[in-house]
């Protein structure tokens, strides 16, 4: 009872003293982060905004459909490159699961043992883009995804089996 009374009183001493202490002021870190975004959101080359989309698109015969893509630095460097113009590069049939076509250019890569499925776009060699109608185990660089229907309006719309397209990437 007395080291409750003792500590009340000490309390009690020390209160006053607290409350004079002197605050700091907070920074203001809403200002901060806002400045700090429109330089996050600026390149390097011209201060245009470089948020990555969510999708792409991929066109095959006329028909086009979204490409949901991954962030990474693959899909950032060909952001940059559509940016610039549409990419077309002829794709083939291989091994009755995809169309593989080479990009015209090199990109970045970060290769990982991955299994594709249907729909899934991803880079091979860093240069070549693979579109698959199946799937496969191998080491590629994801891409993204088309969205598309059903199994068979994606291989309808890739001419799986079919041979050689024409496919246009564009934003």
């Amino acid at each position: 009872m007395i080291r409750s009374i003792a500590l009340s009183i000490l309390f009690l001493a020390f209160l006053p003293a607290l409350s004079a202490c002197e605050k700091l002021p907070e920074p203001p870190r809403e200002e901060q982060n806002e400045e700090q975004g429109k330089k996050d959101n600026n390149n390097h080359s011209g201060g245009t905004d470089t948020t990555m989309p969510e999708t792409i698109n991929i066109t095959v015969a006329g028909k086009t459909l979204p490409v949901k893509i991954e962030d990474n630095v693959a899909t950032q460097a060909l952001v940059e490159a559509l940016q610039e113009a549409p990419i077309t590069y002829k794709a083939h049939d291989y091994g009755g699961f995809e169309k593989v076509g080479p990009l015209g250019r090199s990109l970045p890569d970060n290769d990982a043992q991955t299994t594709t499925h249907a729909g899934d776009m991803v880079l091979y060699n860093g240069n070549q883009i693979v579109l698959f109608y199946g799937s496969n185990s191998w080491s590629y660089t994801r891409l993204g995804k088309i969205q598309y229907g059903t199994l068979d309006e994606l291989k309808s719309f890739l001419k799986a089996g079919d041979g050689d397209i024409s496919v246009t990437l564009s934003l």
